[in-house]
């Protein structure tokens, strides 16, 4: 980390010095890293540092380091920088993210402080999840997407989702199945035109939540997607990222059911002005588009992945069967 950088998080934090750092993670495709810096006499004991290098370009794990995707990498960068300087703080205080501190730009990086969750009150990461912790992440779901419903966040991702269709050309031309195919624009179609729409997460898989100890309230993090669209896109997507194929046929109308019932408590209690009887059951027409729409990715990007399976395949089926009639 430059000196310029460790200045600056020393005078955001009145902190004397950084005693150590330790790195949290790499971020994807190797463009820079999150890392935790403990502090010494400052007024916070930790930050995490989001350290983004823009002119980066190593390999992608699955050989995607195109173009397009390095275009794609940078605009999901400055779109995250806009969501913590704009956005993120603006949320209620029953939507937990971490709070920015500051940010610094330097020859091509970027890097975010960030409050450390772990001090929050959010210690927890989880790959798999229980139920009670599933409805968790769909409150918090529910809360983002009602605080934001209706609103045209010009700044941010005109369609958000790191999957939507236009970002993601070359994985369409690698679908081998003509049918699919041929749907993916109409699919996109459908989704974008949806009367009711909000911001998304964009990026809502259970790696992005950090949970408390016990049973409670989540906070989310990384919002380099986040941008217009339908909820049920957050919805379908989180499904996929902690439930089994049992799970979801056996779990995905309850726990559907407890997201509207969420977002109707949310919208009424924030005084949202939306038609509630109109919006859920367009949101839960297109809660199959959901799934197609991300499948329709993974069959591009990685057809044997494991997320493509008898479930996502169904809904896939269902739409195509919809778009013909």
């Amino acid at each position: 980390m430059k000196d310029t950088f460790i200045q600056g998080i020393l005078k955001l934090t009145q902190a004397r010095e950084i005693s150590r750092t330790e790195e949290i993670q790499e971020l994807w495709s190797g463009y820079g890293q999150i890392v935790r810096c403990f502090l010494i006499e400052g007024n916070v004991a930790k930050v995490v540092v989001k350290i983004i290098d823009l002119a980066a370009a190593a390999s992608h794990p699955r050989g995607w380091n195109t173009h397009v995707s390095h275009q794609r990498k940078i605009q999901s960068y400055i779109n995250e920088s806009y969501w913590y300087q704009r956005f993120n703080n603006k949320l209620p205080k029953t939507c937990h993210t971490p709070r920015l501190l500051g940010s610094f730009k330097d020859e091509g990086h970027t890097l975010l402080v960030l409050d450390d969750l772990d001090l929050l009150g959010f210690p927890v990461r989880k790959k798999g999840l229980k139920i009670v912790e599933v409805q968790a992440v769909l409150s918090w779901l529910a809360n983002f997407h009602a605080f934001h419903m209706g609103s045209e966040p010009v700044e941010l991702w005109s369609v958000g989702s790191y999957w939507h269709l236009a970002t993601r050309i070359d994985e369409w031309r690698k679908i081998e199945d003509q049918e699919i195919k041929r749907a993916a624009p109409k699919i996109d179609q459908v989704l974008n035109e949806a009367k009711y729409q909000t911001v998304i997460h964009g990026d809502a898989k259970v790696a992005n939540f950090c949970f408390p100890e016990n049973n409670g309230a989540v906070a989310g993090v990384d919002f380099q997607y986040a941008g217009k669209g339908v909820g049920v896109k957050d919805v379908a997507y989180f499904f996929g990222s902690c439930l089994t194929e049992e799970e979801l046929f056996e779990w995905t109308d309850s726990l559907l059911d407890f997201y509207f019932e969420e977002l109707h408590k949310y919208v009424t209690t924030e005084n949202i002005s939306v038609d509630f009887g109109k919006l859920e059951p367009e949101w839960r027409r297109l809660y199959p588009f959901a799934w197609a729409d991300f499948t329709r990715f993974l069959l591009g990007w990685m057809p044997t992945h494991q997320k493509i399976n008898g479930f996502a395949m169904l809904q896939m089926q269902n739409v195509l069967k919809e778009i013909k009639d």
